[in-house]
């Protein structure tokens, strides 16, 4: 009787940690990936192997890191924050491979779609990427479409 009237409290969550630039990489390319509302094999499997080549980690390692970017993307801050974070600790050449990055996990369930498409234009205008950097990733990701 007490149960149905004090029903067991769920224990509260694991509180996220705090964004560090490999989760922020990580919670974007997974934004990137859900931006179309579905989120495919295709993607989470580009996502997995750009966090092991970036971060030089092993497949489940790596598998680890995107399940934990994943809670952090749907709780955590918007794009401008995690963005902030990457230009305080990333020189500019790698920020423009991570554009590069975004757009192959965009592309990776091979279709083009506007919502992703505008996911990553402001992504990469938060990351502070040139317009000529941004055409140039945009058109050598469709080229290898």
């Amino acid at each position: 009787m007490f149960e149905r009237l004090f029903p067991r409290r769920k224990p509260d969550p694991k509180p996220l940690p705090q964004p560090t630039p490999q989760l922020a990489l990580g919670a974007l390319l997974v934004r990137v990936a859900l931006a179309d509302r579905t989120y495919r094999a295709a993607e989470v499997g580009q996502i997995d192997r750009i966090l092991a080549q970036t971060f030089g980690l092993k497949p489940i390692e790596a598998a680890k890191l995107r399940a934990t970017c994943e809670a952090l993307e749907r709780h955590a801050p918007g794009t401008p924050e995690f963005a902030q974070i990457l230009r305080e600790e990333v020189d500019y050449e790698d920020r423009k491979a991570l554009g590069d990055a975004m757009w192959s996990v965009a592309l990776a369930d091979g279709a083009r779609d506007d919502d992703e498409e505008i996911q990553l234009l402001a992504i990469e205008t938060a990351l502070g990427l040139s317009d000529a950097d941004m055409t140039a990733a945009r058109e050598k990701a469709l080229n290898a479409l």
